[in-house]
């Protein structure tokens, strides 16, 4: 059987833009993908601290330590420049795999730059 946990989550990041006309998905910090062990162009959940919203995206590597952090497309209508988000990924698990799972924090400061991985 499989199941879906939590794989990884970036922790009250700061949206840095809100481009609604782009062609969608969620553009983030190389560095801050790498320490999360996010693809470019995988899915993504986010949900928007400030206001509450929560909705499904992609990834698009920005430029590593920029602290980019800009939702585009329709999801912009979703959250403002100087929102605090969470950014998460789940996978799916065995029963083998879930036995040693851990998901992997990613913590940041103001300026979305790593500052802790749990």
């Amino acid at each position: 059987m499989q199941r879906t946990f939590l794989k990884s989550k970036l922790h009250r990041v700061t949206t840095t833009a809100s481009e609604v006309d782009y062609e969608g998905s969620c553009e983030i910090d190389g560095v801050l993908l790498d320490a999360a062990g996010i693809d470019a162009f995988e899915q993504i959940q986010i949900y928007n601290i400030n206001n509450g919203k929560r909705f499904t995206t992609y990834t698009i590597r920005g430029k590593d330590n920029s602290g980019v952090i800009s939702v585009n497309g329709a999801a912009a209508h979703k959250a403002d420049i100087g929102d605090l988000l969470i950014i998460a990924a789940y996978a799916s698990y065995n029963e083998v795999e879930v036995k040693n799972y851990a998901p992997t924090l990613c913590y940041v400061d103001g300026k979305n730059i790593l500052t802790k991985i749990k």
